[in-house]
């Protein structure tokens, strides 16, 4: 089946196309570029490197831009989603929704209406477990964002290894938190995976905190 991937450039995106691509076609990546930074819908920290990426992994890129007003901006994915289907002739779109019914919700119900498969290949996965396995499986992740009070500026620009993932689940059992940031904890950006052809490396950046959120401005990715 021929399927487009709504492509953030973090971790569980580019680990969903992975997946996806064990049994189907991976046609196309779909993003979306919020001028809203808290969308409820998209993530936005480095999105605008998300091509460097799809030309890493060789597969076509529609980048989309929504001035991210909710729930409007579930139009303009639309809109980008019906140009796959015209262009790449998707059947299908793979989503790495995890946990958020949000998103999922409002996911399930573009394609419905416009006739296509929604697949969830990391739906209610362990997060803990898919850490694991995106580390064993050769991801590298860096961290773009955080939004949680006991992640200081430090934690930017952090690439994710076992130690980092310790740190994590120790945070996650006394915050009450996801380790994996499905709660919007933190954001990541992929400079390597399996399915890249060449591994990307951030060549330069500054960060920007303030109390206790905080993003890794990306200036320059090789």
């Amino acid at each position: 089946m021929r399927l487009g991937v709504l492509f953030s450039g973090g971790k569980d995106s580019c680990y969903a196309i992975e997946l996806a691509s064990e049994e189907h076609e991976i046609s196309c990546l779909i993003t979306v570029n919020s001028d809203n930074k808290d969308s409820y819908m998209f993530h936005t920290p480095a999105i605008e490197w998300t091509k460097i990426q799809a030309e890493s992994m060789g597969i076509p890129h529609l980048f989309g831009r929504t001035p991210g007003v909710e729930e409007d901006e579930l139009k303009d994915l639309k809109i980008l989603i019906k140009k796959a289907v015209s262009d790449y002739g998707i059947e299908g779109i793979v989503t790495g929704a995890i946990a958020s019914v949000y998103q999922s919700t409002r996911i399930q119900k573009i394609c419905a209406d416009l006739n296509l498969w929604c697949f969830n290949p990391l739906w209610q996965s362990s997060q803990t477990e898919l850490l694991l396995n995106l580390i064993s499986g050769g991801y590298e992740i860096c961290i773009t964002a955080v939004a949680a009070d006991y992640l200081d500026e430090s934690w930017l620009g952090k690439h994710i290894t076992v130690e980092t993932i310790s740190e994590l689940l120790v945070l996650a059992n006394k915050h009450k938190i996801n380790p994996a940031g499905e709660g919007g904890e933190f954001e990541t950006f992929v400079l390597n995976s399996p399915l890249f052809k060449k591994k990307l490396s951030i060549t330069d950046s500054l960060r920007h905190f303030s109390r206790d959120s905080g993003r890794l401005e990306i200036r320059g990715v090789d």
